[in-house]
């Protein structure tokens, strides 16, 4: 497993980087998986693969706030990016067996690890709750997503540290879909910052992943077509 620490000026590119690496993983051009750590600079919502644009973003809120809305290649729901937000990319290979074989097996696969890690940082006990949510007494600081190719699958997420929740209010609506355990709670009850230092995060996940080679370079030609085709296009981010 390879190590890729870094994060880029734009949205576009942050999202680009992971779906490149993706590719190249894919095309064998890049030999091992990958754990990647970005975060972004800026504020940007990001929808999931098939999130609806009216629906799950304040549009009028975001436009006020010069708050770009985007979209990744990956599922699940809507998310504000921005500073004090961690981003994890793992690309990883679909080995044969059970462990990995859809999309239930991988979430859990990845997600007890996960948890494992930031149980020891946190010290306390880390929770697994909705489809792919890790909880701390019930409140959510990491939400997941991935998608899968033939022969790696890319899962990323969030591990909320010390981002501005106040403003989650104003550019995200609740979402219509919701978890059991969230119970109708508003933003600023549902999720927590973990208040904790990135580097031991990031400490933690790379040895539960034994990330200790280094990624020199993200795949630039992919990120730029991917850029140019897709994340720089209202097509791709207003799609839905």
């Amino acid at each position: 497993m390879l190590l890729f620490d870094h994060s880029y000026s734009s949205p576009e590119e942050n999202l680009a980087c992971d779906e490149a690496i993706l590719e190249a993983c894919e095309a064998t051009e890049i030999p091992s998986g990958v754990l990647r750590f970005w975060e972004s600079p800026r504020y940007f919502v990001v929808l999931g693969y098939t999130g609806k644009i009216d629906i799950e973003a304040n549009i009028a809120a975001c436009r006020g706030r010069e708050i770009p809305i985007l979209r990744r290649c990956s599922g699940g729901g809507t998310v504000l990016q921005g500073p004090g937000c961690l981003n994890y990319s793992l690309v990883f290979p679909i080995a044969e067996g059970e462990a990995l074989s859809g999309i239930l097996e991988t979430n859990r696969f990845v997600m007890n690890r996960n948890a494992r890690a930031l149980s020891r940082v946190l010290n306390a006990p880390v929770e697994i709750q909705g489809h792919s949510d890790l909880t701390l007494e019930g409140r959510k600081f990491s939400g997941n997503a991935q998608r899968r190719k033939r022969k790696f699958f890319l899962f990323h997420g969030t591990f909320l540290l010390d981002f501005d929740l106040g403003l989650l209010k104003g550019v995200l609506p609740l979402p219509t879909l919701q978890p059991q355990y969230r119970g109708q709670r508003a933003h600023g009850d549902f999720v927590i910052n973990l208040n904790t230092d990135p580097q031991r995060v990031k400490k933690a996940l790379r040895e539960e992943w034994d990330a200790e080679g280094t990624l020199g370079l993200a795949p630039q030609a992919r990120m730029a077509k991917l850029i140019e085709e897709k994340y720089a296009r209202r097509e791709w981010n207003a799609r839905f």
